[in-house]
């Protein structure tokens, strides 16, 4: 208890965003998992019941985590090229969730546009982007659609794999091609030995490749959707 001379100490004011960040902090370092309201309150060496003067329930500190990964993605110039905007920004999007994987399964998953600022910026400028490359209003939800279904998926794909660097896929395909039986997968080994054991092959450079086809069938088809 502090005496009339001595004053009490005092209370680390908690903001919405410190809350915020410590939650993508902890989410990150455990990869695919969220913190609770109880976990996130003890790193920030508060009551739980502090967070609920900023956040009613766990859903809103989701809406706000996945508000900052949209806002670390890059947004599309009023002035650009479609191509090369939806390039960068694919590219911009694919390191974040990389950095962010447990946000994967969430980016498109919230509806309270209060906690979305980040978010509706974000996607009304992809589109409105795409719309200023010619295509048209339902020409824009395909390219939209087709371009996160790739990117949401060549993400989750790369981190499931069990390597994360040129050497541990030399490793792991290498070993992989001692156990296979002489002759019985031909095209499997074909694929290891020409590709995955070339020297500098790298699996996220095939993300550019698979973007790049995309890209290509989009411009094809663009003035072809009502």
């Amino acid at each position: 208890m502090a005496t009339s001379g001595t004053p009490a100490p005092r209370r680390t004011s908690l903001s919405r965003e410190t809350a915020l960040r410590t939650a993508v902090e902890m989410a990150d370092e455990a990869g695919t998992e969220v913190p609770s309201m109880r976990g996130l309150a003890e790193r920030l060496g508060v009551e739980a019941a502090s967070l609920y003067h900023h956040f009613r329930n766990k859903d809103v500190i989701l809406d706000g985590m996945v508000d900052l990964v949209f806002g670390e993605i890059e947004l599309p110039p009023d002035d650009a090229d479609w191509r090369e905007a939806m390039r960068r920004r694919a590219v911009s999007m694919h390191d974040a969730l990389v950095r962010h994987p447990w946000a994967i399964g969430l980016m498109d998953s919230r509806t309270n546009p209060d906690q979305a600022k980040a978010t509706l910026r974000h996607h009304n400028a992809v589109i409105g982007c795409l719309r200023a490359g010619g295509f048209s209003i339902t020409g824009a939800a395909h390219a939209f659609s087709v371009l996160d279904s790739y990117i949401y998926g060549f993400t989750l794909q790369e981190l499931s794999l069990p390597f994360q660097s040129s050497a541990e896929l030399e490793d792991v395909a290498g070993s992989l091609l001692q156990e296979l039986p002489d002759d019985e997968f031909p095209h499997l080994t074909e694929m290891i030995v020409d590709r995955a054991l070339r020297p500098g092959y790298a699996y996220t450079d095939e993300f550019d490749v698979g973007l790049d086809l995309i890209l290509d069938g989009l411009h094809r088809h663009r003035e072809r959707w009502p």
